[in-house]
């Protein structure tokens, strides 16, 4: 079992920035992909952006690319998620998500795909 915790949310104003941070705990935290994903009130849970654990290789959506920075710290199974010139449509509940089965040819941006999911932490970015 791997337990995900994260943390950092709550409520800020546009221009700000903020960082949220995801935990892992359980076994040997291991997984090809950790991902932060969002979901605002009546919309779908989308994908912010991806890292992979063993590279460098990283992934944003478009509709936040230039603002986000996802980054992780392995020795402590850690994955931050920095977000700047925060806007009130960056308001929603934040989730990360690891993903342990190595699936060729994707970014790593669709729910299904991954295994392993926190309970989220609320961001609300007020005008």
């Amino acid at each position: 079992q791997v337990q995900l915790v994260e943390s950092g949310g709550g409520q800020v104003r546009s221009g700000d920035s903020l960082t949220l941070s995801c935990a892992a705990s359980g076994r040997s935290f291991n997984p090809v992909v950790v991902g932060w994903f969002r979901q605002a009130p009546g919309r779908q849970r989308e994908v912010v952006a991806t890292v992979h654990w063993n590279g460098d290789s990283t992934y944003y959506a478009e509709s936040v690319e230039g603002r986000l920075t996802i980054s992780r710290d392995k020795a402590r199974s850690i994955v931050f998620l920095h977000i700047q010139s925060l806007r009130p449509e960056d308001t929603a509940v934040y989730y990360c998500a690891a993903a342990e089965r190595k699936l060729d040819g994707t970014p790593y941006n669709k729910v299904y795909e991954y295994d392993w999911w926190g309970q989220g932490t609320q961001l609300t970015v007020s005008s």
